[in-house]
């Protein structure tokens, strides 16, 4: 069963940039807000996230293994 909601211009916007951003669908979006808690501004920040780590791996932009053991050794054991 489909149901419809009137969301404003705004918001359906945001929706459809963060689809073509993701490759998630519209519906997907919405459904991870509404049964995950995840804010379209969660989700947005999220994919900008990765889009910054994705650029940064292709630049070869990665973290020495100095720095890899200084975040294991400031947060100890898993």
């Amino acid at each position: 069963m489909k149901n419809n909601a009137e969301i404003s211009e705004d918001l359906s916007r945001r929706i459809d940039q963060l689809a073509a951003r993701s490759r998630l669908t519209r519906g997907q979006i919405i459904e991870d807000a509404l049964a995950h808690g995840r804010s379209l501004a969660w989700q947005e920040k999220w994919i900008a996230g990765v889009e910054t780590g994705l650029a940064e791996a292709e630049k070869g932009d990665f973290a020495t293994e100095e720095e890899i053991a200084a975040i294991l050794n400031k947060y100890g054991p898993v």
